[in-house]
């Protein structure tokens, strides 16, 4: 890349991609190249953004939209695999895209996705034991199908240096400031995102994942337990407790309730504790320690250890940052 020449970025408009994830990425990049020209200097860090998109009959891929038509070509720095709204971004659909994202990251192209973006990366084979993010809904799916990826989706974004992977479907707002300021400047990316009144950084995508438990597993005495539980779970509850219910022995009943919902009980009813908990501090005034005991903790301190490693936020943060209630005292 010559001095003073943009940095392209590109975006793979794939069919049913997300196109406001796909314009706002334009958008931001060009908000970035903004900001860039108020700092000043002699030759102001500036981004350059493409679209690509098949060919008619999808035997290959080609540029749809240059923000700056008319420059040398010289590559891309980095080429954004968008969120989709429908049908994941798999199989024959895709064409000729998979062999050209590894033509690009032979090149030395930054790869990045998000959301369900990942499932395009994935069939590209850039995953292939890595490390990656997506959205939490897709956790199991993408490892089913690609079980060499190592799946992360507590992560918002996981840098991997050539590859990069961001998680639920807005996080496109989050790679795209680590990108300006990956190949633009932090001051760059800091003033970006005050311009679009967005967090520059601090989030992480365990703040905002739900616990869905798995209920269609085929045990039935297992699931006659999380019927249970649903209603018990703030209630003291033994393994011997579960077990006798269950019909089970205890050793049985722990390696069949893991293998039907991915958790042991212990961390099946912190689980749904937490998730309680959640919502007392988003539509409630009642204190922490009051939350703690309602729902089944005798000491505040181990429901405020458990609640920081499940989010990655203490009850206190929780609430400041979702609080929907209208006694704003809750806040103070």
């Amino acid at each position: 890349m010559a001095f003073g020449e943009p940095a392209e970025i590109g975006i793979v408009v794939y069919p049913e991609a997300q196109r406001a994830a796909i314009h706002g990425l334009t958008d931001l990049f060009h908000v970035a190249n903004l900001m860039s020209e108020e700092q000043g200097g002699r030759a102001p860090a500036r981004i350059r953004v493409s679209h690509w998109q098949l060919s008619a009959d999808g035997s290959s891929v080609e540029k749809a939209f240059d923000s700056h038509p008319g420059l040398p070509e010289r590559g891309l720095i980095a080429l954004i695999l968008p969120p989709s709204l429908t049908n994941l971004p798999v199989g024959e659909r895709m064409a000729a895209f998979p062999a050209w994202i590894r033509a690009q990251h032979a090149d030395g192209t930054t790869i990045c996705s998000i959301c369900g973006g990942a499932y395009l990366m994935a069939e590209s084979g850039l995953l292939e034991g890595r490390l990656a993010t997506t959205h939490w809904t897709h956790s199991e799916q993408i490892s089913g199908k690609f079980p060499g990826i190592k799946v992360d989706v507590s992560k918002l974004i996981i840098d991997d240096g050539d590859i990069i992977t961001a998680g639920a479907m807005m996080a496109w707002i989050d790679l795209g400031l680590k990108l300006v300021a990956r190949f633009m400047s932090p001051s760059i990316q800091l003033a970006t995102a005050r311009f679009m009144l967005v967090d520059p950084a601090g989030r992480e995508q365990t703040f905002y994942s739900t616990f869905a438990p798995k209920l269609h597993h085929g045990d039935e005495a297992v699931l006659k337990i999380q019927h249970w539980l649903q209603a018990h779970h703030t209630e003291k509850i033994t393994l011997e407790m579960m077990a006798e219910r269950a019909g089970l022995g205890e050793r049985t009943f722990l390696r069949r309730f893991q293998k039907a919902t991915g958790i042991n009980p212990t961390e099946y009813c912190q689980q749904l504790r937490i998730a309680k908990a959640r919502e007392l501090l988003e539509i409630s005034s009642i204190k922490v320690e009051q939350i703690a005991w309602q729902i089944g903790y005798e000491d505040p301190g181990a429901f405020r250890k458990i609640f920081r490693k499940l989010l990655g936020l203490s009850p206190g943060e929780y609430r400041r940052r979702f609080f929907v209630g209208e006694d704003e005292a809750a806040l103070a």
